[in-house]
C-alpha cells in the first residue's frame, strides 16, 4: 500500500493522477478463514484491524450485506465524547476517544477528527445536579470535563439563546477534547489498513445462516456461498439479535430508529458540539457548513432507516427556541439509524 502524503499528491499531480491504487481490494471469498467478522462498518472493520495489529491474525474476512460503512456508520451524527457518569461507560468511551487522537496518523488516512469541544446543556435544576455529579465522577475516572456557567456557554456558542422561556440554559457539562470525526473516513481508513494486512473485505455478501456442530462454529452460509471458519464475530449493531439467533443463542437487544437530519449549508456559526438532553436534540456544524441535528428515537421497535416527521418536528420545535437562527434554515435531508 502506498502511503498518502503531500509528496504523493505532488508526484501524482505531475502524472495526471494516474498512479493511485484502489484504497482496498474487493476479492472473491476464500473457502476458509481463521476468523470472520460479520459487518463492515466502523466497529466491524476496527475489530478486524486490531485482530491483525495486536494479535497477528490476518486470515480474516469481513462480510457486509450492503456496502462498506453503509449502515449505522454512515447514519450517525459523528459525535465523539466520553463524559459518562458510570465507571464502565467512561472507561470504554475514554479509551475510544483517546484512539481518535492519533487515528489519522496510525491509519495514514485523514479521519477528520475535530476535538472542537462538546457541551451538554443543563436546562433543568435536575440536570444541573446530575452534571455536577458527573464532573466529580469524571475527575475520579481521569476524564477531563468541567462545569461552566451560562455566561461561558454564551461565549462559546454566540448563537444560543440562554434565556428561553421553557428551556433556559442553567449551565453545561463541558468536555474540551470531545468533538466529531468523519464517520465515512473512519470506515475507509480501517478498510484500507485491513486490506493492506491481507484481509478480505467482501461486500454485497449477506450471511443467511450460521453452521455449527456441538457448540462450535464451522462456517456461515452467505449469498456468495458457504465460507468456513472456527471464529465468528457479530458486529451488526441493531441486527445483532437476528444474527445471534442464526447461531443458536439469544441476545436481549432491541432496535429502534434514531432520527437525524442536516440543514442546507451556511457560513460558520458554531464551532462546538451542543447536546440538549432535556429535549433530546443535539447539533454541530459540519465542514461543509450543514447544521447536523440529532433527534429522538421512534417509540416502537423497528429496523427502518427512514426519517420520522413527527420526531423531527418535536426536536426542531425545542431547538428553535434554544437556537432561534435555525428557524430560517431549510432541511436538506433526514434519515434514521438503528439504535440499540
Amino acid at each position: 500500500m502506498k502511503r498518502y502524503s503531500v509528496f504523493a499528491i505532488a508526484r501524482e499531480a505531475m502524472r495526471q493522477h494516474q498512479g493511485w491504487e484502489k484504497a482496498w481490494a474487493s476479492p472473491a471469498p476464500k473457502a476458509q478463514y481463521d476468523a470472520i467478522i460479520i459487518g463492515a462498518g466502523g466497529h466491524g472493520l476496527a475489530t478486524a484491524y486490531y485482530l491483525g495489529r495486536n494479535f497477528g491474525i490476518t486470515n480474516v474476512a469481513i462480510l457486509e450485506k450492503g456496502w462498506l460503512g453503509g449502515g449505522n456508520t454512515g447514519r450517525n451524527t459523528t459525535i465523539i465524547r466520553s463524559n459518562y457518569l458510570q465507571d464502565p461507560s467512561a472507561a470504554l468511551y475514554e479509551k475510544a476517544r483517546g484512539l481518535y487522537e492519533n487515528l489519522s496518523q496510525e491509519l495514514n488516512y485523514n479521519v477528520m477528527f475535530s476535538p472542537r469541544g462538546l457541551l451538554m446543556l443543563a436546562q433543568t435544576h435536575h440536570e444541573v445536579r446530575g452534571y455536577l455529579r458527573t464532573v466529580h465522577a469524571n475527575m475520579l475516572q481521569g476524564v477531563e470535563t468541567r462545569w461552566i456557567e451560562p455566561a461561558e456557554v454564551k461565549q462559546l456558542v454566540p448563537i444560543i439563546n440562554i434565556d428561553g422561556p421553557r428551556y433556559p440554559v442553567l449551565g453545561a457539562l463541558y468536555q474540551e477534547r470531545g468533538g466529531t470525526a468523519r464517520h465515512d473516513a473512519v470506515a475507509w481508513g480501517y478498510a484500507r489498513a485491513c486490506s493492506d494486512m491481507g484481509m478480505d473485505i467482501i461486500q454485497q455478501c449477506e450471511v443467511t445462516a450460521v453452521r455449527s456442530k456441538n457448540g462450535q462454529v464451522e462456517g456461515v452460509e452467505t449469498t456468495k456461498g458457504y465460507i468456513g471458519t472456527k471464529k465468528l464475530g457479530i458486529v451488526v449493531a441493531g441486527h445483532s439479535g437476528q444474527v445471534a439467533e442464526m447461531a443458536g443463542f439469544r441476545l436481549p437487544i432491541e432496535a429502534v430508529a434514531l432520527q437525524a437530519l442536516v440543514s442546507e449549508p451556511i457560513k460558520p456559526c458554531m464551532d462546538v458540539v451542543v447536546m440538549a438532553n432535556t429535549v433530546h436534540g443535539y447539533m454541530s456544524q459540519s465542514d461543509k457548513g450543514e447544521m447536523v441535528i440529532g433527534g429522538g428515537t421512534d417509540g416502537f421497535n423497528n429496523f427502518t432507516q427512514r426519517g420520522s416527521f413527527h420526531h423531527i418536528e418535536e426536536t426542531l420545535r425545542a431547538l428553535v427556541e434554544t437556537f432561534p437562527m435555525i428557524s430560517r434554515l431549510k432541511m436538506l435531508r433526514q434519515w434514521g439509524g438503528l439504535w440499540t
